[in-house]
């Protein structure tokens, strides 16, 4: 006899209950759900996994003096290197970017057209909103110049006569400020979409530690003394409807004023990464072309 008394028939199951049908059903649906993620993995390739057009991606750490800290590096060598020397281009990340944030298939296929001519390419963290400068937190530029470069050059074969620097937005500044600091340093330097604001006041919270600090790092006045870009050919794009176009207008003035080897583009589009990996081929283009004549 059953717990109510009555007679359960044998060979006949027992109706399941509401909660029992509702959780078979749920089941079901979650079941239903993993396997169109799964169709969608396969048909489209797990997220986040660039094609990295036969070039070889590997991680550095760099056991920072300059900042006190371990931070990491990106190194990517494209296919076909060791046969001779290849140039060295380092580029800088943006505002709260990382050293992964430019490993996109736009750049990699961009990588892959220059062929020979393609720079081994190190893409070190800089912190969320370092601006790549020697600050109260660390010094960011000297971690550049005195460690990240000095590592690469040692563990990788690269020419260490065909260095170039460049940079997204807060490395586009970063990339000059560095530049500026370092003269005859590099035969290449690049700025796209480069966070250049003329005066303190206009300054994003937390791009430098107090005036004083912007005054130090302030690329636009370097730009006019006409000594610190003297030599490397320089870059500097935005898009036509970037916030920082006033900024970056009057750094390139101060580089043609000063006679500095500038050349300016302007494309459609913003401050976003949808500009940037639509002229990974502009970028890589130019810095190929600067570092294949770098010392001729």
């Amino acid at each position: 006899m059953s717990a109510s008394g009555s007679a359960r028939l044998p060979g006949v199951r027992e109706r399941p209950s509401r909660a029992a049908v509702r959780r078979r059903r749920l089941i079901a649906i979650l079941g239903l759900i993993l396997l169109a993620a799964g169709l969608w993995l396969v048909i489209a390739g797990f997220p986040g996994e660039a094609d990295t057009q036969g070039a070889e991606v590997s991680s550095l750490t760099i056991d920072s003096k300059a900042v006190g800290e371990e931070l990491p590096v990106k190194v990517v060598v494209p296919e076909g290197a060791g046969e001779e020397e290849r140039p060295l281009l380092v580029f800088l990340h943006g505002r709260d970017g990382n050293e992964d944030s430019e490993l996109v298939d736009e750049m990699y296929s961009a990588l892959a057209d220059q062929g020979a001519r393609a720079p081994v390419v190190a893409f070190p963290y800089g912190g969320e909103a370092s601006y790549w400068h020697d600050r109260a937190d660390g010094d960011w530029g000297r971690y550049v110049t005195d460690e990240v470069i000095p590592a690469v050059e040692e563990r990788y074969d690269v020419d260490e006569r065909r260095l170039a620097i460049g940079g997204i937005s807060m490395g586009g500044f970063g990339a000059y400020d560095i530049a500026a600091k370092n003269p005859g340093a590099f035969c290449a330097v690049g700025g796209h979409s480069p966070a250049i604001w003329q005066e303190a006041g206009e300054t994003a919270a937390g791009a430098f530690d107090d005036a004083e600090d912007f005054a130090r790092n302030d690329v636009i006045a370097a730009a006019n003394e006409g000594v610190a870009f003297d030599g490397p050919k320089l870059w500097l794009d935005a898009g036509d409807e970037d916030p920082f176009i006033p900024g970056d207008d009057a750094m390139a003035a101060a580089l043609k004023g000063s006679g500095a080897d500038l050349q300016r583009e302007t494309f459609p589009g913003g401050h976003e990464g949808a500009y940037w990996d639509a002229h990974w081929d502009d970028y890589l283009g130019f810095y190929a072309e600067a570092l294949a004549g770098c010392g001729k």
